[in-house]
């Protein structure tokens, strides 16, 4: 176990070499110069000039990606050319809010869609499983930011039972924090629960056609054993690996979901700075960010371990 974990974290290194190498070319060839918009309107070209030598913008390109990769290996990600304050505090400090909306989305939606998939599953054909096919297929269509207008727009405005936008820090109270979170973790939920439950019945719809449940039911165990200790428990495998790339995908989902409910998490962060091309903290954003996809995907595949032994060796 402990040589396929070591294997599988050292392949990792490639990729996010490979992923600082992109990021870094990536936002040295888009439009916009950072030196100009910190200058302002009125600045000259030589005003520009001092600040790009200022920022370590006017060496070669091969020079400042050395300089910037050493002193990420320090863990230092630089200044931040718009805030004007370390680039790593500036990160932590919207840290909280994007953490808890990913947790408790993930949370939600597993707690909704493998319990509907499974039910459509062992119902197949019937009107639940219909059911839960058309809300799926219906959620998956809707983009996130209309089903956060719409929740808005009818549990805020009308109801007024959760706030419309803002985010309550925990330090100001659990229960203030986890309703100002809510909407927004339901609007980011709704494409991966209706994923995450068409998985889930496809997986349980395999394992129930097997010998083992058949014979199973001939011993006349209870259904719901049957469903959870066996069906359930031997379809964990693509579940798990859809929940893994759903979590992944929450880095992409949050920047929408985050800007529609005014929540001052990483999402919100990413769009200002790269409105304002403040390149070290986009950078570290995309870096960090990519280095957490690469370790849930490397946690999804130790997970793997766990519910089929074979894929160790």
């Amino acid at each position: 176990m402990l040589v396929y974990f070591f294997r599988r974290l050292l392949s990792t290194l490639p990729v996010l070499l490979v992923v600082s190498i992109l990021v870094f070319m990536v936002m040295r060839w888009t439009p916009g110069d950072p030196a100009a918009v910190i200058a302002g309107d009125g600045a000259t070209s030589e005003d520009i000039a001092r600040i790009h030598a200022e920022l370590g913008l006017d060496g070669p390109i091969i020079s400042q990606f050395l300089h910037w990769s050493g002193q990420v290996l320090q863990g230092n990600f630089g200044h931040s050319l718009f805030y004007q304050r370390s680039v790593g505090s500036l990160i932590m400090d919207r840290l909280e809010p994007t953490l808890m909306l990913a947790g408790l989305t993930i949370v939600l939606a597993t707690l909704i869609a493998v319990p509907l998939g499974t039910w459509a599953a062992y119902r197949r054909g019937r009107w639940v499983d219909q059911i839960v096919m058309a809300m799926s297929i219906l959620s998956f269509s809707v983009p996130v930011f209309v089903v956060g207008y719409l929740l808005i727009y009818a549990l805020s405005m009308n109801f007024q039972w959760f706030p419309v936008q803002g985010y309550q820090p925990l330090a100001n109270g659990v229960f203030g924090s986890l309703k100002s979170l809510i909407l927004p973790a339901l609007a980011l939920s709704s494409a991966y629960v209706a994923l995450l439950a068409r998985m889930t019945r496809a997986s349980v719809l395999d394992v129930l056609g097997e010998d083992y449940v058949r014979t199973a039911r001939a011993k006349g165990l209870p259904t719901l054993r049957i469903v959870i200790h066996h069906a359930l428990r031997n379809a964990a495998v693509p579940i798990v690996t859809v929940i893994g790339l759903g979590i992944a995908s929450l880095l992409s989902g949050v920047v929408i979901t985050e800007s529609v409910f005014n929540l001052p998490g990483i999402g919100r962060l990413t769009i200002d700075a790269i409105l304002a091309r403040d390149y070290p903290t986009v950078q570290a954003i995309i870096l960090a960010s990519s280095f957490v996809y690469v370790l849930i995907n490397l946690a999804v595949d130790l997970a793997y371990t766990l519910f089929d032994p074979r894929i160790r060796y």
